[in-house]
């Protein structure tokens, strides 16, 4: 059989897409660029629901958490985050 008459099934078999809401807090930190303040983050992404182990939350009410007022990198600020969202599984949304 030659490459062209394979068939293009995916390598790993997917399940049920299982909706969950909230963006990745990647995501979030990808769109902006680094060093930032943190009322920076809040006034351009504040607004934005990230996902956390306890369901969804809006950045604005994490960032209120956090003491630190200066990222230097997209990693340093993802940490703080962390620390107080948690890290774990994430709760699917109810449809």
């Amino acid at each position: 059989m030659s490459d062209d008459e394979e068939e293009t099934e995916p390598a790993v078999e997917l399940g049920d897409r299982t909706p969950v809401e909230g963006a990745p807090l990647a995501r979030i930190s990808s769109r902006l660029f680094w060093p930032k303040e943190k009322s920076e983050i809040d006034r351009l992404e504040g607004e934005s629901v990230i996902r956390t182990p306890d369901g969804p939350r809006e950045l604005s009410t994490v960032l209120e958490e956090i003491d630190e007022t200066y990222f230097q990198r997209h990693q340093e600020f993802e940490r703080h985050v962390r620390s107080v969202i948690g890290t774990g599984p994430v709760p699917t949304a109810e449809e």
